[in-house]
């Protein structure tokens, strides 16, 4: 991708600042100037002034969200004077009944951890950023460490209030998913070897 040469930047719009929004809504973790920049193919001062634009619109309007540069990048986070509110739904959200996706994704991540979001979103065919978001928030799955691979993506696993949630002393004592798969005695004579916990594949 070829960044504007400095001095031929390129005038900024409302679509370019929508862009820059979106971006930063969905990652869930500070965005870089140079990142925001080649995603937005806009050179980095612009970047910067774009963010610093838009984090002072926000406080003019009392948003409920503030846009800060930490950690060498720019993130959204609630605005502190909603703490009260939002600790206590939160709180209270972690108490609700789990959606069938949210279960899908709790039983990927059970059974394959650590495992990326890359590999959960294989394995659902849907986006799974915003169900592990709702997991995260809800204290059942956390980030442990990254894959040694390109990009080092961000792996995930379950936490320990998970197995306290489902009465288990360890990952071990996950139940078995050959019933679920429809493995009975008959395959198994057939030396079709049940699935233990982190070998289920894609399909299967």
């Amino acid at each position: 991708m070829t960044m504007p040469e400095p001095g031929t930047e390129r005038v900024t719009t409302t679509s370019d600042t929508r862009a820059l929004e979106a971006l930063l809504f969905v990652s869930d973790e500070p965005l870089a100037s140079p990142v925001l920049a080649q995603a937005l193919e806009i050179d980095r001062r612009t970047v910067e002034e774009l963010c610093d634009r838009l984090a002072a619109e926000l406080d003019a309007r009392h948003a409920g969200v503030v846009l800060r540069n930490v950690a060498g990048g720019w993130r959204l986070f609630t605005h502190p004077d909603t703490a009260a509110e939002v600790e206590r739904f939160v709180l209270s959200s972690r108490q609700a009944r789990l959606t069938k996706a949210a279960l899908e994704t709790l039983a990927i991540v059970a059974y394959k951890q650590p495992v990326t979001r890359h590999q959960i979103t294989s394995i659902r065919g849907v986006n799974s950023d915003g169900v592990l978001r709702a997991l995260q928030d809800k204290g059942l799955v956390e980030e442990a460490g990254r894959e040694e691979t390109p990009g080092r993506p961000i792996l995930f696993a379950t936490t320990p209030s998970f197995l306290e949630r489902l009465g288990l002393p360890s990952l071990a004592a996950l139940p078995s998913l050959a019933p679920l798969l429809g493995i009975d005695g008959e395959a198994e004579e057939s030396d079709t070897e049940a699935p233990s916990p982190g070998s289920i594949e894609p399909g299967e």
